[in-house]
């Protein structure tokens, strides 16, 4: 027997070896509704003038313990958590959490965002700040959240403040936590928009 004979065998059992223990690759979840989630008749909308409602929604203030890249779920009943390192948001929490309040907030009020460009001079506009208080999950089987959440109509600074708490069913794994919060979310923005109604009266 040859020595590249011998040779040839170990090479190909090296590199399956080598592919057997290659870390998976990571998945990416969004908090964005889904588009059906969203196409629903905008509260307080029938009968407004072709003038847009004004928001700014701000980037919402998470724990540090939860603001990092991975999915933090419980681990346990003895109030440890650990990080999916395999499952992973597509952007930076504080800001999954601010654009999927935004998206429902726009479906529901029929509002237009201005967070990225600034608020108008001459127009009234609601700005939206919110804080987690809250957010956990048990894979499988729950979701919880307390969200703590101020509107402020400008420019006369009147304000009204909230808190909205849920807790929802997450059958199934990661994708389940996804999903029930984003009926979190929804319930959140739900609360926000009849705020938001409420400082126009």
């Amino acid at each position: 027997m040859t020595r590249s004979s011998i040779l040839i065998p170990l090479v190909v059992a090296a590199t399956v070896m080598i592919i057997g223990c290659a870390s998976p690759e990571p998945r990416y979840f969004t908090l964005a509704a889904r588009s059906s989630d969203t196409a629903r008749a905008a509260p307080g909308s029938a009968g407004r003038t072709a003038e847009p409602r004004w928001i700014e929604v701000r980037p919402v203030r998470v724990p540090e313990r939860l603001n990092r890249a991975q999915l933090v779920v419980s681990d346990g009943a003895d109030g440890g958590v650990k990080l999916l390192d395999t499952s992973r948001w597509m952007s930076p929490l504080p800001d999954e959490l601010r654009d999927a309040l935004s998206q429902r907030l726009q479906s529901s009020l029929d509002a237009v965002d201005i967070y990225q460009h600034g608020l108008p001079a001459t127009q009234p506009a609601v700005r939206v700040t919110a804080e987690v208080v809250i957010l956990d999950a048990d894979l499988g089987e729950r979701a919880a959240a307390t969200i703590a959440w101020t509107v402020k109509r400008l420019p006369d600074g009147k304000t009204l403040s909230g808190r909205t708490e849920a807790e929802v069913p997450a059958p199934g794994q990661v994708d389940g936590v996804v999903n029930a919060y984003r009926q979190i979310l929804a319930a959140t923005a739900a609360d926000i928009a009849t705020s938001v109604l409420a400082l126009e009266r």
